[in-house]
């Protein structure tokens, strides 16, 4: 697949004409890593603590925390008002990954290029380090997000819990381990699994950035139409990565879904289909930007990366 953000990362760095997304991620990732490595420090019990560190400082293109800080600065915030949040949601992310790799759902042995968290540190760890994380997120969130009234925050913290909760992360994975090896699964529950596990969390990466910097209820709405549509064209392309990458590209198992029977879109479209589908759903994406101007170039950029990314 190719798009306009390889432009972007081509770009030379002194043409402020043209947007460069890989200087712009690699700012804000370095960002990102300080303050992740700045929230965990290692303590009695040290187990736990560095249980949680292997996976959240495991690498990765830290999308939905700038995502979060992106749309924070879009909509008149600051990096700094939206740090915290951030971190929280790379922390429920981690969180996530390291419960789904595990043997009772998806029994994965490895994760961004290393073993697995309960391959290192076994499964009982694995899964109180996951509960750590995700009980931290919202600690931080509500302990050190500074100059943003407390009623958005409050706003934040309860989008989140429900992002990865029953009604999102939670329920989206419990029909995905239901759904597996089932031949009859529709179109519609797939789309369902996948607007829940992988797209509630983008979808509270751009709103809670949104929320934090006081946006407009239209801005709001634009916004998570935005996500819903980006964070389906991510988990399209995770499909057909799973077929076409290799182990090294992706950093994980390749082959795990057919591997597990499971319903994907290219079982229902074929790879060429599902890429086109994926590249209409980031145009639609980048179309609720237009009114925006040049402000949201991040964004935009960022919608065609997951399309045209190989890992």
């Amino acid at each position: 697949m190719t798009s306009s953000a390889n432009q972007g990362t081509l770009a030379p760095d002194n043409d402020p004409s043209v947007f460069n997304l890989k200087h712009y991620l690699a700012t804000q990732q370095a960002q990102v890593e300080a303050a992740l490595d700045r929230s965990i420090t290692i303590v009695y019990p040290e187990t736990i603590y560095e249980s949680m560190r292997y996976s959240l400082m495991a690498g990765g293109k830290r999308l939905r925390p700038i995502l979060c800080l992106a749309t924070c600065e879009l909509m008149g915030g600051t990096v700094d008002m939206a740090m915290p949040t951030a971190c929280a949601l790379e922390m429920i992310h981690t969180m996530s990954l390291i419960h789904d790799d595990l043997p009772a759902m998806d029994n994965d042995d490895y994760r961004r290029g290393k073993l697995t968290n309960h391959k290192v540190y076994g499964e009982d760890i694995a899964i109180l380090a996951g509960d750590g994380l995700l009980t931290y997120a919202f600690e931080i969130i509500a302990d050190q997000t500074h100059n943003v009234p407390a009623d958005r925050v409050l706003r934040v913290i309860a989008r989140l819990g429900r992002a990865v909760g029953a009604a999102g992360l939670v329920g989206g994975q419990v029909v995905d381990l239901e759904s597996e090896g089932n031949p009859d699964v529709t179109l519609e529950t797939l789309n369902f699994i996948h607007r829940h596990k992988t797209g509630a969390l983008l979808e509270a990466a751009v709103v809670s950035g949104a929320l934090l910097a006081g946006a407009a209820d239209l801005d709001l709405q634009r916004l998570t139409r935005y996500a819903q549509n980006i964070g389906l064209a991510f988990q399209i392309v995770d499909d057909v990565l799973d077929i076409t990458a290799t182990q090294e590209q992706l950093g994980k198992t390749a082959g795990k879904d057919l591997q597990a029977q499971k319903a994907t879109y290219p079982s229902f479209w074929g790879i060429d289909e599902s890429k086109r589908q994926a590249e209409h759903l980031i145009a639609e994406a980048k179309a609720e930007l237009e009114t925006y101007g040049t402000a949201a170039q991040p964004l935009k950029a960022i919608a065609d990366f997951i399309t045209a990314r190989n890992h």
